[in-house]
């Protein structure tokens, strides 16, 4: 399925020289997120893991589809301040900004192969904070899967996981 074509694309939102992705007509469409999450499972099988987190809130989507196609948990990574108890939260960069992202102490066992899961990748912040908070909570982050990969930010080369994507655009177009 050309999945570009369920994509909206507005320019210079949420500031000038930013290109927004819309997710909306896509997840709006019941055949096309269908096809993505199939597509997400046969990606993640490969990766054996036991849980996915994802961030939220588009993270909290694909994720959560994800993780009840293959029979997994989900962990949400919520913004900061969201969570009672003890949490474990890492700060990272934005395209256009910073926040913190955080989730419960005890989110899943020591040792779990836990799966990175978002709409989007663009300069790999929100990975990189993903990553952190599953190793801190003793988790194995075993590789991030989006939907969409914006190509000249190269965000997946600052991960330091396995990335893919069932596409690429530029974040010009």
């Amino acid at each position: 399925m050309d999945y570009e074509k369920c994509i909206g694309v507005y320019p210079d939102f949420p500031k000038p020289g930013i290109s927004f992705k819309d997710i909306s007509p896509l997840v709006a469409n019941g055949e096309a997120f269908r096809s993505v999450i199939d597509d997400m499972a046969k990606i993640a099988e490969k990766y054996s893991p036991d849980y996915i987190i994802g961030a939220e809130s588009r993270g909290f989507i694909f994720g959560s589809a994800l993780a009840y196609k293959m029979g997994l948990g989900f962990i949400m990574g919520r913004k900061a301040g969201k969570l009672p108890g003890a949490t474990i939260k890492a700060s990272y960069s934005l395209e256009y900004g910073t926040a913190t992202i955080e989730i419960p102490a005890d989110s899943f066992p020591k040792g779990s192969r836990v799966l990175l899961v978002d709409d989007l990748m663009a300069t790999g912040g929100t990975f990189e904070a993903l990553k952190k908070i599953v190793e801190v909570a003793g988790g194995i982050p075993v590789a991030a899967i989006t939907l969409i990969n914006l190509e000249e930010l190269h965000g997946e080369k600052t991960v330091g996981l396995p990335c893919e994507t069932l596409m690429v655009l530029s974040d010009s177009h």
